[in-house]
Formats: structure tokens, sequence, C-alpha cells
């Protein structure tokens, strides 16, 4: 798709979304307003006009490929935007910085989720979410409703527990944390939606943001702790952010910190958030759940999951992909000009923030059919290969794309197909497919009642 330049536009600069246009849809729908921005752009690099500042919104594409790519050009600017909110729980983790420190964190980290590293996890990951779901056969058997985000949750924290963090944390600490992590989230969108507000403006959720932050640390801390005390060998993310690098970089407790809780989030907060909207999906897709269910039937039976099936869920696969695309987890990623920059022939000043929304672009008719259509058949591999690499990001790209995507993409298929291996559900109230915003996205609170399928007390 060639991207065309407005003629009435003065050359080189972006054209500016008027004040009158942009607040009152930022106030109204922060979501629906990039991408109805992104729609009215055609792909062009615009400028929103938020009154206190004024970001270039970057949608297409190839200029996104050019972002991303380019981490000493376009950079996450820790004072800026979402960044500075991130840092106030995760501190300078590899979620936020860049250079030295980043560079070792990297290191560090990217051995234990190679391809092949974490697909010999799968089995023993398989092992931890039956055992959670096993959990759940007596509030089944009962009728017991339950929180479908405490029900994800739960199952996530135990795979992630024994599998990366060494069973260092215990699964009741893990979804603790996780619990103070969903505060977080909740509460950091006053301040995304107030960036140039000073902290020493009290804004409302600041408290309970603060309570959260400290709560984490009570829990983390005392682990970190111990495991610095007596550094071990083993091949959990706990033991390899205590150990000295290999660099000789010194790194701090509040460094060791910083980048248990950034992981811990990154592991838990992607899979959980994707998956909660698996069940409002089903309930209002039948025809998508009847194939589900049908697909894990052939694939899986009665289980357990293993590994062999992962390849031949292609339909499950196709669902994640479809509910990645319209509920990314990191449905904003802002970057920041180090220097002047031309993008897409607009001059960009340096020091301007710059919004990439995944959000936005993969909601885009310019570069999706029916952009807001569940149709998880986009995704069949069968398809032609979509046109733009960089229509279809939910893990972000370049050298920051999420070093968890592999995980995700074979624990999903497992949580999935186990739990649909032995239950059918009744959500508890209508199913909600609109976003609750955050500094990831969830869907609105519900219920589900589990009924079981078959029984299970004689399968292991």
């Amino acid at each position: 798709m060639e991207v065309l330049m407005s003629q009435a536009q003065p050359a080189g600069r972006a054209r500016l979304i008027p004040l009158r246009e942009t607040l009152p849809r930022m106030l109204r729908d922060p979501l629906a307003a990039l991408v109805h921005f992104g729609h009215e752009s055609g792909g062009e690099v615009v400028r929103l006009n938020l009154g206190t500042m004024r970001p270039y919104l970057v949608t297409h594409p190839e200029h996104l490929q050019q972002i991303l790519r380019d981490t000493t050009n376009y950079i996450r600017d820790g004072e800026s935007m979402l960044w500075r909110s991130i840092r106030r729980v995760v501190g300078e983790a590899i979620l936020v910085t860049e250079g030295e420190v980043w560079e070792s964190s990297r290191d560090t980290l990217q051995p234990l989720f190679t391809k092949q590293r974490v697909e010999q996890m799968v089995d023993r990951m398989a092992v931890a979410i039956a055992e959670a779901i096993d959990a759940l056969g007596e509030p089944a058997r009962q009728g017991v409703a339950v929180d479908s985000m405490t029900l994800m949750s739960r199952i996530v924290c135990q795979a992630t527990t024994r599998v990366l963090f060494g069973r260092k944390i215990s699964v009741g600490d893990a979804v603790e944390i996780f619990g103070h992590l969903g505060t977080i989230t909740r509460t950091m969108v006053f301040r995304l939606l107030v960036p140039s507000a000073p902290y020493w403006v009290p804004l409302p959720g600041d408290r309970a943001f603060r309570k959260a932050v400290a709560a984490i640390d009570t829990l983390v801390l005392p682990i970190i702790r111990t495991e610095r005390a007596n550094p071990g060998e083993g091949d959990d993310i706990i033991a390899a952010l205590c150990r000295p690098r290999a660099n000789g970089l010194q790194v701090s407790e509040e460094q060791v910190r910083s980048d248990l809780v950034a992981m811990f989030s990154t592991a838990t907060e992607t899979t959980v958030g994707v998956l909660s909207w698996l069940w409002p999906v089903l309930e209002k897709y039948p025809e998508v759940a009847d194939r589900l269910y049908a697909e894990v039937d052939e694939v899986v039976g009665r289980g357990p999951v293993q590994r062999a099936h992962i390849p031949r869920m292609r339909y499950t696969r196709m669902v994640l992909d479809e509910m990645l695309r319209l509920w990314p987890a990191g449905w904003n990623i802002p970057r920041t000009a180090a220097e002047e920059q031309v993008l897409g022939r607009v001059r960009i000043e340096a020091g301007a923030t710059i919004l990439v929304s995944p959000y936005a672009t993969q909601r885009m008719e310019q570069f999706w059919d029916r952009p807001d259509a569940f149709d998880p058949e986009r995704f069949a591999p069968d398809r032609p290969r979509r046109e733009h690499r960089y229509s279809y990001f939910p893990f972000g790209g370049g050298p920051h794309q999420c070093i968890g995507q592999h995980l995700f993409l074979l624990e999903a298929p497992i949580i999935i197909a186990t739990l649909l291996s032995r239950y059918r559900f009744q959500l508890g109230g209508p199913a909600d497919l609109k976003a609750r915003l955050g500094a990831s996205l969830r869907p609105r609170p519900n219920t589900l009642t589990l009924l079981p399928r078959h029984d299970h007390s004689s399968v292991s």
C-alpha cells in the first residue's frame, strides 16, 4: 500500500488533528479514538493535539518497522508517558531501559527463552497446568461459579512458578503478586490519561498504586536476598538474575528486583489477559466454540495434553492469533525520537513522543478486511501471507520484541485444550467484548460455572 501525503499539507510537517477533535474522543474512549485517527489518517503520520502535549501517531506497518527496529533513534524514554508509569513499578528493568543495563539483562534472560529450551519445558508445564485444573473439579461438581480472571491467574501462576521461577515463589504468593499487578494496571490509567501531571499532584488511584508496589516488594525482596546470599546454578529466572553477570557488571538488589517483577509480569499478564477473552468469545460466537471443542476432542481426547498435540491444534492457534489481534496485551508501546528524524516524509523533532499502538494498527481497514469482526479464518495456514509484516505485531518487534512470545504460544494452547477437554461452561453475565483500559487490556469481570464433560477421576 502506498502512503500518500495530503496535497494541502506543508512538506515535512505532519497534519495536526485539532484539540476539538482529539480531546472529546480521547476522554470518551481512548482505544476507539486511536483506531479512528488511524483510519482517518489512512496510514499517514499525524500529530494529535492533546493540549499539553502533541504526540505523533504512527500506524502504517512500514513506518512501524522503521521505529521498532531502530533502538538508537527511537528509544523507550523512561520519562515519557507509559514508560514513566511503568518505571514506578519495575524501576530500571529490562522492560524500560536501553543501553548497557538492558543489554546485560537481556543477555542474562534470553537463554532461558530460546525455542529449544521452551519446548523442553512443555511437558513440565502441561503437568503443572493439569494439576491446577484438577483443583476445579470440586467447584464444578457443586456448580459453584468462579471468577474467570481468578481461574486463569491460578492456572498460569502455577505453571509459571514451577517452570520459570523454580518454585521459589509459591503459587499463593504468585497469585497475590498477580493481583497487585492487576491493581497497578488499573490505577495507572489515570496517569496515562493525564501524562503531563507531576507526581506531586494527587490523582485517583495513586494511593492504591503505591500500596500495590509496596506489597509486591514485601513478597519478592526476601526471595531475592536469600538467592543472592547463596547463588546457585539453577536454570530459573531468579537464579539467573542473582548470579554474577558475564560482562562483570555489578547488579544491585534493586536492579534484580526490577527485572524479576518485570519478568513475572510479562510471564503472567499476557497469558492471563489474552486467555480471559476466551470465555466471552466462545459465548458470543458459538460456531467458534463448536470448532474448538471438536478439535480438542479429535486431537487430545480426554487428555492429558502432550507436546505432540500442539502442532495439530491449528484452529486453536488461529483463535489465539485473532484474540491477540483484537486485544493485544501491550496496546500502547510509545517511543521517543532521540534526534530529529524523517518518517514517512514527515519531519519529527528530537524529543517528540511517538504513539505506537498494535491495537490501532491491527484494527485498521487499510490493512485488514472487516477489522472489527472476530474471524479466526484470517489466520488459516492456507491463507496468503499478509502484505505487511508489521500490520500484526502483538508482541512488539525488533530487539525489544517480547522474549516470552514462544512460551506463550505453547502455554496458551495447553491451557485451552486441558480446560476444554474437561469442561463446558456457562458465563455468569452477557458476553462483553469491550476492553477495560489499563496498562494492558482485559475484559470486563465475569464469572464462570464449569460443567464437567467426563468423569476425570481416573485420568492422570
